[in-house]
């Protein structure tokens, strides 16, 4: 068959087709179905993408690495250009080189002509925005056609995770999918079961969709603010009284998306006048030294490899010796809830909108199934439990059920005449 079901995902992609009746995750990288959503440019013209590009970078090969594509998706950052060695690419084309890998990866790996598409989406790209959501999806729509699909239809990620679990029960129940990944929180309430699993039009079964845009970046983000960038200069004074440094190098560097910004020229030149006129000078030469190796990305793993060790520790360390012997931070479990326990609370919040929405109460919700890699989380997790307590948790596939789930519809959409 020649169709499929892709889940670009803020972190990572997978790509599903069918052998048989059943979802199979394409081998996108050797001995993996998943692939970090990472792509890096090399001075020489050379493109690597997933593993090898956050590999490249790690090592200082020359470059520019760029994670977290999807986040643009929705935002003016999308017509935005960004310079890759003595060009300027744009955003949208950035993604569809990647996409377009995805799928000739998929192909050779399968020997299948993917041709038809159920393209995964977040219940909304971006909050409160109707237009920004419809156009990051038309966005994403044309970048597939583009890549070479001819047919591109599209299904929340929650209600695609949701047809991933119901091939797991064997009776009837109402279900929260909560699908917590590295850009959005999606959640579906969905009625399921095995004679429901054949129906056509699973449309009167899906009792309501929600979401808000924060994942496992946002957390990434948060801590960097609240326990790396203080060192950097983050909240320090100028010697002008009542001003402090200011603060948009840091939010650009704490955020995934936006740290290429950083290594534009001016930049660097700004900061090191700003140097001149602050009360701790000593805490912006560390700052241009990042910017100048422009190992903003560095930072930014460092503290997200700390948050993923506290789910099974209670202190994890960020080594920060290769900006200056010596200089090092720490993360405990509270420091981790003191910076994003409202992240986690909005999280809930959505569930609580998602149980109103469907007009029933947290006792009427069977079961939770739990997919994303942000669920790992022991804080998110206690504010998904707390909003339905009664209600079993089910651990899902944390990086392949979205993408299961969206090529089992990709074969109902488009199996009769694929």
């Amino acid at each position: 068959m020649s169709i499929c079901g892709l889940d670009f995902g803020t972190s990572n992609t997978t790509l599903g087709t069918i052998e048989g009746e059943a979802p199979v995750l394409a081998e996108l990288e050797a001995g993996h179905t998943t692939i970090p959503s990472a792509i890096f440019y090399e001075v020489d013209g050379a493109v690597l993408i997933g593993r090898k590009a956050i590999a490249a970078y790690v090592d200082g090969a020359p470059g520019r690495l760029m994670r977290s594509l999807k986040s643009v998706l929705g935002t003016s950052l999308i017509d935005e250009t960004t310079r890759l060695g003595r060009q300027r690419t744009g955003f949208r084309d950035v993604i569809a080189y990647y996409l377009g890998a995805v799928k000739r990866r998929a192909e050779q790996a399968t020997g299948l002509e993917l041709r038809d598409v159920v393209h995964g989406r977040p219940v909304h790209f971006v909050d409160n925005a109707p237009d920004a959501d419809r156009k990051a999806e038309e966005t994403l729509r044309l970048i597939a056609r583009e890549v070479g699909f001819d047919d591109v239809t599209f299904q929340f990620e929650p209600i695609a995770a949701a047809l991933d679990y119901e091939r797991q029960i064997d009776s009837e129940e109402v279900a929260l999918i909560a699908d917590i990944g590295g850009g959005t929180s999606d959640f579906s309430i969905v009625r399921l079961g095995p004679e429901r699993h054949a129906k056509a039009n699973r449309s009167s079964d899906i009792l309501a969709n929600d979401g808000v845009r924060i994942g496992g970046t946002d957390f990434d983000r948060q801590l960097s603010l609240g326990v790396v960038m203080p060192l950097f200069g983050f909240g320090s004074a100028m010697s002008r009284a009542g001003l402090d440094v200011p603060s948009s190098y840091f939010h650009d560097l704490a955020t995934w998306s936006s740290i290429n910004r950083m290594y534009e020229p001016r930049v660097l030149a700004d900061i090191r006048q700003v140097r001149r006129e602050a009360s701790e000078p000593e805490l912006l030469d560390r700052l241009a030294r990042v910017v100048e190796e422009q190992r903003g990305h560095t930072l930014l793993m460092e503290v997200e490899e700390a948050k993923i060790a506290l789910s099974d520790k209670h202190r994890a360390d960020i080594p920060l010796e290769w900006v200056m012997p010596g200089l090092n931070a720490g993360i405990s479990r509270p420091d981790l809830v003191s910076h994003t326990g409202q992240l986690a609370e909005r999280i809930a919040a959505r569930i609580r909108n998602c149980l109103t929405q469907a007009g029933l109460g947290p006792e009427d919700i069977d079961a939770v199934f739990l997919t994303g890699g942000s669920v790992q989380l022991a804080h998110v997790r206690n504010a998904i439990r707390k909003a339905v307590p009664a209600a079993r948790l089910v651990e899902g596939d944390t990086f392949g059920a979205v993408g299961k789930g969206l090529t089992l519809e990709a074969l109902r959409r488009y199996g009769p005449r694929a």
